[in-house]
């Protein structure tokens, strides 16, 4: 069987496995790099040390480390041992780093638009930390239970709802006669999906004076994992909150960037005047 055959097995199994389809999309786009690269050559040690030299000369280090992570799933199913993953970056670049400011500019913005169904979308994902395909869980139901059950992955979890968020809702399912049902839906009655949702949030950047590249709704889910860890400290109870298996996953979510480090070494108050 050809390498190109064996990933087309692991693309099947992934998809069994009821993984996101951009999940299994990603994967196999990296698996087949890998497998550009090998050729007809075996997938000894030595030939994976240099596909991840090879990797590291042409993408970022967290582009290299989740195409190592692809692989290491890959030679998991086909029971081989993977490989070692690179150090990924020790602070978030400032350029993507979504901070509270803007987040609240951005809900200025839509509301100054008349668009309170974004604003209160962003509220949604940015106050509970909930992905963008998992809005649909929030029902009239749920606010008026004050908590969502999300089922995602062959797995649930309650998301709890601040008060004024839920207070918030409870006004726009009444003026929207609302009385069932997901809270937020298009014109045809769908969940949004990311890319609208990103494009009607790049239309407030000038508005809210907020660099585009920050500007994306994975990002708010971030801007929570954050604002939670800063206060709590618990990255346990966090990664459950965010749905995540693997707490390295979620340590992702709560890097800061250089400048807010900078900030923290400041007042530490250890450098002593003794000139």
């Amino acid at each position: 069987m050809s390498l190109y055959e064996k990933i087309r097995d692991f693309e099947k199994a992934l998809t069994e496995r009821e993984r996101a389809e951009r999940t299994v999309q990603k994967y196999t786009s990296d698996l087949e790099k890998l497998a550009k690269f090998a050729g007809d050559s075996p997938l000894d040690k030595g030939l994976l040390v240099g596909f991840k030299k090879a990797m590291i000369k042409k993408y970022s280090p967290s582009s290299v480390n989740t195409i190592i992570a692809a692989v290491n799933s890959f030679l998991d199913f086909m029971g081989q041992s993977g490989m070692l993953k690179i150090q990924r970056r020790a602070f978030l670049p400032e350029e993507r780093e979504l901070t509270v400011e803007e987040y609240k500019r951005l809900v200025a913005a839509a509301q100054r638009g008349g668009n309170t169904r974004l604003a209160l979308i962003l509220q949604t994902i940015c106050a509970t930390g909930i992905r963008v395909s998992e809005l649909s869980f929030i029902t009239a139901e749920a606010v008026r239970a004050g908590r969502a059950v999300i089922s995602c992955k062959g797995k649930s979890r309650v998301v709890f709802l601040p008060e004024k968020l839920q207070k918030l809702l409870k006004k726009y399912l009444k003026i929207n006669m609302i009385f069932r049902g997901a809270v937020f839906v298009t014109a045809r009655g769908n969940p949004p999906d990311r890319s609208n949702i990103w494009r009607e949030m790049k239309r407030l950047c000038a508005a809210a004076g907020v660099e585009e590249g920050k500007v994306f709704p994975h990002n708010l889910r971030h801007l929570f994992a954050r604002t939670y860890y800063s206060i709590e400290k618990d990255l346990s109870r966090l990664a459950d909150i965010l749905g995540h298996s693997a707490v390295n996953t979620t340590r992702i979510y709560t890097m800061e960037s250089g400048k807010v480090h900078q900030k923290q070494i400041n007042r530490l108050g250890l450098v002593l005047n003794t000139t």
